[in-house]
């Protein structure tokens, strides 16, 4: 069959849900760690620091799978990679489940890495079939990517509790199940969402620099995948380091931590779909990022600024603007990264574009953690990650702005 043939309209809301639900799980395999980070840092025995090490490494995985999962998708169906990707999650956080020993740590980081990385290609391979003739690329995209924020929801208002109630194995064993419940309940609608797959299609392992060619070698593309290298690298310093840094330095409970930390992912639910709206019709794509990059720039400097006696909220309404930005900018990127490829290649130039993306997750936290072990605290972390994302903000302003795609 065509790979352009378009998904059953009946099915349009019910692709968008589960899409959701993938994006949702695979989120907060990838944030349970740090959302319990303290806890898991004092029974591994090790600096708590070492957070960024993990998550990047995490992220190395996810850049890797997510190079090679535009041929999978085309292989065995998006649906099928998608379930591929939640088994990988939920056998990393068993591998950390099942041994305290540091040394895994790093296999189990991999593991989870793997299995993150191809989902965002395979829901974008689905949703273009779903929302090409719509007009709603970017809202339907944003609504789909904010299964992002709302695992970081979970993650932070779930996690923290089950660990002081149960235990950090508990905790670990609880999030891996629901990634294999999720893998197992999306198997009822995979036979029509993967009607495309193309089973002798053959995986040539040579050809894993095609997606990162496609993007270096367009303009629109490559610009993009600059812009978003930044975006991620400040998104994830702030989902990984948060807990971390209003527990250690604020002096907030881990429970209270984990709350903030939801309250941050919650203004990146709400902020996905209200900026996809916008970039829908009132705003031009890169105008919006443009204003995105601003506001990030601004709660950067205003969360490396906070004190301890920083009223409750204040501090929430901080993190909610912060996370409605850092959080909220994917769901318009990746519309415009599917607008922008060659017709039939949303998922190989989006595998493309988030190679990038992932490298910035990689780098970001590594040097994140390394400016705040030699100085002694985040604060300057904080501060000096904001120059970069206001850098941006000019650059995506110099270029020329596409239309919205509506109104």
């Amino acid at each position: 069959m065509s790979q352009d043939k378009a998904a059953r309209p009946a099915s349009a809301w019910v692709v968008l849900g589960v899409t959701l639900a993938i994006q949702a799980m695979v989120s907060m395999a990838v944030l349970t760690v740090p959302a319990m980070a303290p806890a898991m840092a004092r029974q591994m025995g090790v600096s708590v620091s070492l957070i960024g090490f993990f998550v990047s490494v995490i992220y190395l995985g996810a850049m890797a799978s997510s190079m090679c999962a535009g041929s999978f998708v085309l292989r065995w169906g998006a649906m099928r990679v998608s379930q591929i990707g939640l088994l990988l999650c939920a056998a990393g956080l068993i591998v950390l489940a099942c041994t305290p020993w540091p040394a895994l740590a790093l296999p189990a980081a991999v593991l989870i890495g793997l299995g993150y990385g191809p989902i965002t290609p395979a829901s974008s391979h689905i949703l273009v079939r779903t929302t090409a003739s719509t007009g709603r690329a970017s809202l339907l995209f944003s609504v789909k990517q904010t299964g992002v924020p709302l695992g970081g929801v979970m993650a932070g208002a779930l996690v923290p509790p089950m660990v002081l109630g149960a235990g950090s194995s508990a905790a670990l064993w609880s999030v891996a199940s629901a990634c294999l419940i999720c893998a197992c309940a999306a198997e009822w609608i995979r036979r029509d969402l993967d009607n495309d797959r193309q089973p002798d299609r053959r995986i040539n392992f040579s050809q894993l620099w095609q997606p990162i060619s496609l993007v270096i070698h367009d303009g629109q593309l490559r610009r993009l995948a600059a812009v978003s290298f930044v975006f991620s690298a400040l998104q994830m310093c702030l989902a990984a380091y948060l807990v971390t840094y209003l527990n250690a330095e604020l002096g907030l409970t881990l429970v209270a931590a984990g709350a903030a930390l939801s309250v941050s992912q919650t203004g990146g639910v709400v902020g996905r779909i209200l900026w996809g709206w916008l970039a829908d019709r009132w705003i031009s794509p890169l105008r919006m990022l443009a204003l995105l990059a601003l506001i990030m720039a601004s709660c950067a400097v205003g969360t490396g600024l906070l004190q301890a006696n920083v009223p409750s909220v204040v501090l929430m309404a901080l993190l909610a603007l912060f996370g409605a930005s850092a959080t909220g900018w994917n769901g318009v990127y990746l519309a415009e990264v599917a607008r922008q490829a060659p017709a039939g290649a949303a998922g190989i130039a989006t595998g493309g574009s988030l190679a990038f993306t992932f490298l910035g997750v990689v780098v970001g936290p590594l040097v994140f953690g390394l400016v705040a072990g030699t100085s002694g605290s985040f604060r300057l972390s904080y501060l000096l990650i904001a120059l970069p994302v206001a850098l941006c903000a000019w650059a995506l302003l110099r270029q020329r702005a596409s239309p919205p795609t509506t109104g």
